[in-house]
Parts: C-alpha cells; sequence; structure tokens
C-alpha cells in the first residue's frame, strides 16, 4: 500500500518547498514521522503513514506533514536551522499558512517530541496531542545506539534501511517493498545526500543538533513536571519496542498525568517501535477513540 497520488500537495513555508498529503472531513489530524534529517540509515517521510492514512481520512480531516529537510520537503536554509526546533517552527508557520486551528496532532519517535513541543508552545490551535513510541520526548535513555549499531550496507542502501526497520521491529510483515521504495526516492535526492553532509561531516549533528535537543528535553521535562500539558495527552507505546523500552513509555506518562487533567497512556502487545504499521488495526481504534472521547 503507497499513500494515494492524489491526496499529494505542496506549499512554500517561509521559502522551504513543503510536501504534505491531505484527505478527508471532520476534525483535523496532523500525523508527523519521527527520524530526523541528515540521518544516514533511513531516509524516513510521511510515506510511513501508509498503512493508517487512508482508514483515518475516511472518518478525519488528516494531513501527513514531510517534516522540514525530510522527505521531499526542503533542507533548512540556514545552518543555524539544523535543529529540531527549527522542524517546530516549521510545523507552526505550515498550520497557521493552511489557517488550521482545534488539531490533534498524532507524532511518532522524533515526531512525538516535535508535537509535545508544538502543542505546549502554541496550544491555541491544538485541540490534543498524541504521543507515539517516541525516546526522545520520555525520561530515561533509549537503545538506539546499541540497537542500530553497524548497520550493514552503504549508508541509505535498500539493505541499510530494511535492516534498520527490521531493528526497530517486533515482526516484519510491516516493511513492505512501497515502503522502501519510498524511502530510497527520497535517499536519491540531492539533497538528502546534503543534509548527510551538513550533520555528519561538517558535524552540526554533535556541535549543534543534539546539544539543542538535550537542552530541550530538559525544558520539556520541567514543563510537564510544573505545569504538565496544557491540552489533552496521549501516550501510545509498542510493548516490545527494542529502541524505546516500555518503562520509559511509563515514566512519561506518570510525569506527564500529574498536572495533565486528561492523560491516557495505552500498550499494544506484539508491536516495536512502529507501533502504528505492526499493529495499524489497534492503532486506528486507539485514536478514532481517544478523539470520539474528546469530542
Amino acid at each position: 500500500m503507497a499513500m494515494p497520488a492524489a491526496s499529494e500537495k505542496w506549499i512554500d513555508i517561509n521559502g522551504v518547498k513543503t510536501r504534505y498529503f491531505e484527505k478527508g472531513s471532520g476534525p483535523t489530524v496532523m500525523l508527523v514521522f519521527g527520524g530526523n534529517f541528515g540521518a544516514p540509515d533511513a531516509a524516513s517521510s510521511a510515506a510511513v503513514w501508509d498503512t493508517n492514512f487512508e482508514w483515518l481520512a475516511s472518518r478525519f480531516h488528516v494531513i501527513a506533514i514531510d517534516k522540514l529537510g525530510q522527505g521531499h520537503t526542503d533542507n533548512p536554509l540556514r545552518d543555524e536551522d539544523y535543529r529540531i526546533h527549527a522542524a517546530v517552527d516549521h510545523g507552526y508557520a505550515f498550520l497557521e499558512r493552511l489557517g488550521l486551528r482545534n488539531v490533534h496532532l498524532v507524532g511518532h519517535s522524533r515526531g512525538g517530541y516535535y508535537v509535545t513541543r508544538l502543542t505546549l508552545e502554541h496550544p491555541e490551535i491544538v485541540a490534543s496531542c498524541t504521543c507515539i513510541d517516541s525516546n526522545t520526548t520520555a525520561p530515561g535513555r533509549g537503545l538506539n545506539e546499541i540497537v542500530l549499531a553497524n548497520p550493514p550496507g552503504e549508508p541509505l542502501s535498500r539493505e541499510c534501511q530494511k535492516w534498520t526497520y527490521e531493528k526497530y521491529a517486533y515482526s516484519y510483515h510491516h516493511i513492505t517493498a512501497d515502503l522502501l521504495d519510498a524511502n530510497m526516492k527520497v535517499a536519491a535526492l540531492p539533497k538528502t545526500r546534503a543534509a548527510i553532509e551538513k550533520m555528519e561531516k561538517q558535524k552540526l549533528k554533535t556541535s549543534l543538533f543534539l546539544p539543542d535537543l538535550q537542552k530541550g528535553r530538559m525544558q520539556v521535562f520541567a514543563w510537564l513536571r510544573d505545569k504538565g500539558m496544557p491540552r489533552p495527552t496521549n501516550i501510545i507505546w509498542g510493548y516490545n519496542d527494542p529502541t524505546a523500552p516500555f518503562e520509559q513509555g511509563v515514566a512519561l506518562y506518570e510525569l506527564t498525568m500529574q498536572r495533565t487533567p486528561v492523560a491516557q497512556f495505552h500498550v499494544v502487545n506484539e508491536a516495536g517501535h512502529h507501533v502504528f504499521r505492526e499493529q495499524p488495526a489497534i492503532f486506528n481504534e486507539i485514536l478514532r477513540g481517544w478523539i470520539a472521547g474528546l469530542a
């Protein structure tokens, strides 16, 4: 299954050509995938939602965005914007440009941090926040450096990307040819190689991206501890996630629930890091029920 071509759209956001998919009517749901620009192991894009997009679009107004510097969206225009917070700002500008309000934000992994931060900074446009298997957002340390160490083949080769998805997974059925084809199209883009050059060879990853991310995580933890989330918050976790252990999900929920009046935690068995792909029917129903309950 691939993303429906007819739903692909483009928009200019402050000089950044931005790709997104849009379909359906009803409450607005914005899907945000994980990863970050310049990653040599997987060229992620909005195509990762292809097992969920059509089902959700039959019930909601669904948007799946290619984040700043990822998928087919342009790279940051300045070196100082190779930060996750520049991607968050880009997302806010995107929603403002489309004139969207009362948005149900749904983010996976690094995208979970993205939607959490967007909710904390701009609650006036957010209806709810759903954070999925995000060791970026959760207290504690993920196991990416161990689980994903020493991938085979050339960076961003099909072999490398397939291996990476397998290492994230409980089961492999969701690692489809369509998904790998979409990733390989992104890997072939000159701007993808340019982002790797910036992050790895010019060392923006260690000098800028990671220090800024760590600072941001500490800010989020303090915000959750002292104020809680300003909008209803839903945490979904794959119990068998090899990189974001279940205990991190528990810790994130325990931190969030103390000062967040409406908060839920859903654990899905027999699911790894991409719980929404490995168990799409269960994930889709959790999200549908969450939004219906808020209404």
